[in-house]
């Protein structure tokens, strides 16, 4: 992802305890009767940021971003932009706009009458609001299909202009539910760029939601990971990737291998953990753990070796028999059949031509570092 200038010039500000917080969600939770969406959630975002709240269907991130908008009240907690309690406030007083997934452009008008129509509600003259449709029409790259109706774009089109029709009202905070989810792969990974270069070239704060993992990790400054209404972990995307703080985000970002084992005797550099899949194993020590406590090792599968023969210098190494694999161009993905059965991933980057790539039905050794494997408790 390319630096967000905003964010640079605070050297990320998340990481200085003194800095203070654009967006301060405060113990926030809401309840719908008896089922509750958001629970007792605590956040708080920078001027700048693009910040993805990442989860699976009803895990409370759109009631979030419906309450930052003020489309829903908070049952319990406050929500601050920028030092002011939004209590009472309604949607259309906030320094928010929202764009949501089905973009909701009026059939009727044209691209820049769509964009300018807030503008024009709010009492701005006709000359003023078309100039500033045009400037959000340019930035988005769509200032020849001004003239257009919506059903005469691609779904590409349409999503920039209900983008440049939101920015329009140069809110402070722009939220953005599931907003490339209607996209096809290659369009949305392509979008994903100009979505970064448009918030870097304004500096507006925006919050995503999305439900796709690579699309929160290419856009994201920071990413808030959640699960039935709490937010598990918020990091930046290396650190969620690399230092999950649970099995949930450890499985819900990327691919992922889970072993369950029991501590062992620890050495200074070194601890022992007994598994039922790998055997006895080594991993990095951690602090505060006890002898024969249940934990899980987490071990992402480009981390693991995939030889014929045992590498003789290996500590950690598990034959196996190949069960499946797939080539992805620039990898090879390879499922691992181990004695118990077991299915382990590995993934091999395809360097080169290989003249004699290891395949479907070989017996194989998968071998790991023990700094390899990320060490879970819960």
């Amino acid at each position: 992802m390319t630096s967000n200038p905003a964010i640079a010039a605070n050297t990320r500000p998340w990481r200085d305890p003194d800095a203070k917080p654009f967006i301060s969600i405060q113990h926030v939770t809401k309840r719908f009767g008896d089922f509750t969406a958001v629970n007792d959630v605590s956040l708080d975002i920078f001027r700048g940021e693009l910040f993805c709240l990442l989860g699976g269907s009803g895990c409370g991130k759109s009631t979030l971003l419906r309450m930052l908008a003020g489309f829903e009240t908070p049952t319990e907690g406050k929500i601050l932009i920028d030092g002011v309690d939004l209590a009472g406030t309604p949607p259309d007083r906030r320094p928010t706009n929202m764009m949501f997934q089905s973009y909701a452009l009026f059939p009727h008008m044209s691209v820049e009458k769509n964009v300018a129509y807030g503008l024009l509600r709010e009492g701005k003259s006709k000359a003023e609001a078309m100039s500033h449709a045009a400037e959000m029409l340019k930035l988005v790259k769509l200032e020849k299909f001004a003239r257009r109706k919506p059903h005469q774009l691609s779904g590409g089109q349409r999503q920039r202009v209900a983008l440049a029709r939101a920015l329009a009202k140069q809110p402070k905070v722009l939220l953005l539910d599931e907003p490339l989810g209607a996209l096809d792969k290659k369009l949305r990974e392509e979008t994903q760029f100009e979505l970064i270069r448009i918030q870097e070239t304004l500096g507006v704060t925006f919050i995503v939601v999305t439900h796709d993992q690579d699309e929160a990790m290419t856009l994201a400054t920071r990413i808030g990971v959640m699960t039935e209404g709490v937010i598990e972990q918020v990091g930046e995307p290396r650190e969620i990737y690399e230092t999950p703080k649970s099995r949930f985000v450890a499985d819900f970002i990327g691919s992922v291998n889970l072993f369950e084992g029991r501590v062992g005797p620890a050495a200074p550099d070194l601890m022992r953990v007994e598994t039922e899949d790998l055997g006895p194993v080594v991993a990095p020590p951690v602090a505060g753990l006890t002898q024969g406590q249940t934990i899980w090792l987490a071990m992402r599968p480009e981390r693991a070796w995939l030889t014929r023969e045992r590498p003789a210098e290996s500590v950690n190494c598990v034959p196996g028999v190949v069960q499946d694999m797939g080539y992805v161009g620039h990898m090879s993905s390879y499922m691992v059949k181990l004695a118990n059965g077991r299915l382990v991933r590995v993934t091999q980057a395809n360097e080169g031509r290989r003249d004699n790539p290891i395949s479907w039905d070989e017996q194989v050794h998968v071998s790991f570092e023990p700094a390899d494997f990320r060490v879970l408790t819960e």
